[in-house]
């Protein structure tokens, strides 16, 4: 599963280890969150969300 990076802090999503505090378990990949999330870090939107390449 591939990781995506926000383009406004930094913040790395890597599905392998999920978000649990935002109800998203280990192994949940990006494109099943839901588009209304926003960054637990800066607050910027999931299309702010850029996938990292490898």
């Amino acid at each position: 599963m591939r990781k995506y990076k926000c383009q406004g802090c930094g913040f790395v999503y890597d599905p392998q280890q999920g978000i649990e505090e935002d109800g998203f378990p280990p192994g949940t990949p990006f494109e099943s969150i839901p588009t209304e999330w926003t960054c637990g870090e800066c607050g910027a939107d999931k299309a702010d969300f850029k996938p990292l390449d490898g």
